[in-house]
């Protein structure tokens, strides 16, 4: 707390006034006294401890007692000098001690006002009996002890005085600061601290006045719940300082197109909210919407150097129209919102009756698959793959399926995207890679020379953590590396091209196999599959499906074959379901496949038969396919 310290200004201001006429005539002896008083400072200060100690003064601490010890002494010291004769002047001066001590404890609060003046007229009075000893012993004149008892009270009626002004003082400042202090909790209490925006509180009570303007004016009202897209994987891969800097930096965007009858504010985390009234046809909440996604358009340059380029999409809910509530139209908004999200993201979507089902079905669905790993509710199928030529099984896919106790079995688009938007596919990625490695080994181990391979999802791809799950999983699993497939999507590739790069090159250096899969829904050129160290590409099952429809479809599966001799990788054919598909395959010298032509996805133990007995129970068209092979 800062000390108000008097300046020379105020002490000229309040320098005592002048001495009376008697306390102008010096009196001979009087500098005798001041001396003599000026000798027994010690036992004046001994005696004002000892008085202000007993009964009807406050026990303080050992800092405040120091405190008013120190007003003693300086107190003595300057009244001795005056009456010594040193003038007032130098009474004056000393005393500045004394006032910046009133000024501490005043701002620390340590003593009340009360107290500090009882103690003052307790060293007062102990200083006029140690006067009157000191003239005993001199045999002082009755005027020079008369004198030196005026310019005693004069001095303590000053120092009073000045004691006062140092607490009203205070008591100003403290006054002023309280108030800030209230004002500034008052705007805390309304208002986002990070981005200075109305937080959740004042934005519903802003609806509620906007409702009720809305009944009696007849006038709609709307909500836009504004939820950036991806938002997390900023805080984890830039930070979160970077990530507050960014909030600031879309509230500041979002704020700069709303109308001023509009009212933006931010619900927390990534979460912002426009409210909006006295909407007409050519102003309508589609069109705020639209404006607030172009204005997230261009980058954010970010960091103290402003290099780190940030571009975040949002998805926008939108609510409007009678409303019972405030709670009622954010919320509908917030549906809205999810939906936006489950539709694919950087869009808008308006509320509609029904949403509020479909979104309470996917949020309980949710929560089931945050409980689903611990409860061992998830577990893999396998799908076998077949060399093209010799029709010999090689390995099998990694699948994972959810069989929830009252759901069932929950089908696979069903909750990998939700693993995906909520990140829990990393911890659910992670045991899948330990169950199939596990698996794998065990199928080795028991004379089966079949590779696994295993789906690795963006999320996992983003961080570095992929690279210790799969070293964790062929160690505790004993799979040799060269045994187990990482499939990526293509689409997957191109999210961070230079990272993935450096990534899969790590995987690569275990000597683990890497597959694109869905091939050719993407965009990676011909460059990107050089830059990328890939085994095999897995033909996506929509061209496979065209084999038989339309000439173009038997061109682009050459196309695509001859593109991965090119490149000398391994081509791999996904969703065979017809012999003449296989054939087809064939005759482009495709490498592998899988399909229902040959198996489902199987449990262990058909997985196991499957491999048993492929041979022997091969259909006679597939065996003779085999041998024309």
């Amino acid at each position: 707390m800062t000390v108000q310290r008097p300046d020379p200004e105020r002490a000229e201001k309040h320098r005592p006034p002048v001495p009376p006429a008697a306390l102008q005539q010096p009196v001979q002896d009087l500098p005798a006294l001041g001396e003599a008083l000026k000798a027994r400072a010690g036992d004046v200060l001994s005696q004002t401890v000892a008085l202000t100690t007993g009964a009807g003064y406050q026990e303080v601490d050992a800092v405040v007692q120091g405190s008013f010890e120190r007003i003693s002494v300086s107190s003595t010291t300057a009244v001795s000098r005056w009456i010594a004769g040193e003038g007032i002047e130098v009474a004056v001066e000393i005393g500045r001690e004394t006032w910046e001590i009133f000024a501490e404890l005043a701002a620390h609060r340590a003593a009340t006002l009360d107290e500090v003046t009882k103690r003052c007229f307790a060293w007062r009075n102990v200083m006029a009996e140690v006067l009157h000893e000191s003239a005993i012993e001199l045999d002082s004149s009755p005027e020079a002890v008369a004198q030196a008892l005026s310019i005693l009270q004069l001095s303590l009626e000053f120092s009073l005085l000045r004691m006062c002004e140092c607490f009203e003082v205070e008591r100003t400042r403290t006054d002023e600061e309280l108030k800030r202090r209230e004002e500034e909790l008052s705007f805390l209490a309304t208002h986002d601290p990070l981005t200075g925006l109305p937080n959740r509180t004042l934005i519903l009570d802003r609806v509620e006045q906007m409702l009720v303007r809305s009944a009696r004016s007849q006038t709609p009202v709307a909500a836009l719940f504004v939820d950036l897209d991806n938002f997390k994987s900023i805080n984890d891969t830039l930070g979160h300082g970077v990530g507050d800097e960014l909030l600031r930096a879309v509230a500041a965007r979002l704020d700069g197109v709303v109308r001023d009858a509009d009212a933006l504010g931010r619900l927390g985390g990534d979460e912002f909210v426009v409210i909006s009234e006295a909407l007409t046809l050519s102003v309508g909440p589609e069109l705020i919407a639209e404006r607030l996604l172009d204005a997230l358009k261009q980058p954010f340059k970010l960091g103290a150097d402003l290099e780190t380029r940030v571009t975040v999409t949002a998805s926008i809910g939108v609510a409007a129209g009678e409303r019972i509530s405030a709670e009622e139209l954010l919320r509908d908004a917030d549906i809205a919102m999810y939906r936006a999200k489950w539709d694919g993201k950087h869009r808008y979507v308006v509320f509609e009756d029904g949403m509020q089902h479909t979104v309470q079905h996917r949020m309980e669905l949710e929560m089931d698959l945050r409980e689903a790993l611990e409860n061992e509710e998830f577990f893999l199928v396998y799908q076998p793959t077949l060399d093209l030529h010799d029709m010999r099984p090689t390995g099998v896919e990694a699948l994972i399926r959810w069989k929830h106790p009252v759901r069932g079995t929950v089908q696979p688009d069903n909750f990998i995207p939700l693993l995906e938007e909520t990140g829990l596919i990393t911890e659910v990625g992670k045991w899948v890679l330990q169950e199939a490695c596990s698996q794998g080994a065990k199928w080795r181990h028991a004379g089966y020379p079949i590779g696994m391979a295993v789906n690795v999802s963006g999320r996992q791809l983003d961080t570095d953590q992929l690279m210790a799950d799969i070293e964790d999983a062929l160690s505790d699993s004993g799979l040799a590396s060269e045994a187990l497939t990482i499939e990526i999507t293509e689409t997957t590739l191109m999210r961070n091209v230079e990272e993935t790069a450096r990534r899969l090159t790590q995987i690569k250096a275990l000597g683990v196999r890497i597959a694109i899969d869905d091939f050719g829904t993407g965009y990676s050129s011909i460059a990107h599959l050089q830059q990328f160290p890939v085994d095999a590409l897995k033909i996506d099952r929509s061209f496979i499906s065209q084999l038989q429809s339309n000439q173009e479809g038997e061109t682009l599966i050459h196309t695509l074959v001859q593109l991965g001799k090119a490149l000398s990788i391994e081509t791999f054919a996904e969703g065979i379901e017809q012999q003449q598909e296989l054939s087809l395959l064939q005759d482009e010298d495709c490498d592998n496949g899988q399909g229902f032509l040959f198996a489902r996805p199987l449990d262990v133990a058909a997985t196991e038969a499957f491999l048993q007995n492929w041979a022997e129970h091969t259909t006679p068209a597939l065996a003779q396919t085999a041998q024309h092979a």
